[in-house]
């Protein structure tokens, strides 16, 4: 197993990422045969019955989670939450999922969305690093 600091936590709903204030993070890498990572996020009490009621759903929620360092690009996860438990006056949120597999052409296909979106140059190349950092959802073709 390896172990890292979770840096930031991002819920995607449809397109956009809901990055949650944590009070801390960590992120445990199983490397087990399923290919399981487990998180627990340490948050403020008003994100309890959110995470209570995904967790009785049994819903698989997308997350965009930056580790070890906050230059680092966000990476992509399927989790379902595992447990909900209060600490004092917060909530520690422990969920498991797997890493997400990113498309290989996740750049060509970033790169021809904002070429058709009219971005050229400076404004281009800027946009694409900012893109390529915070990998929004593309248009599928």
């Amino acid at each position: 197993m390896k172990t890292f600091k979770m840096i930031s936590f991002g819920l995607l709903t449809g397109d956009e990422a809901e990055y949650l204030p944590m009070l801390d993070g960590i992120i445990i890498n199983q490397e087990n045969s399923h290919r399981m990572w487990i998180l627990e996020m340490f948050l403020d009490m008003e994100y309890k019955e959110r995470f209570e009621k995904l967790k009785e759903e049994e819903a698989h929620i997308e997350a965009k989670v930056v580790i070890s360092y906050p230059e680092n690009e966000p990476a992509a996860f399927v989790l379902a939450v595992d447990t909900v438990h209060e600490i004092g006056d917060r909530v520690s949120v422990l969920l498991k999922g797997r890493l997400k597999r990113q498309r290989s052409e996740y750049a060509e296909q970033l790169l021809s969305e904002l070429l058709d979106l009219g971005f050229e140059g400076q404004a281009l190349l800027e946009r694409f690093e900012s893109d390529m950092r915070a990998r929004p959802r593309l248009k599928k073709k």
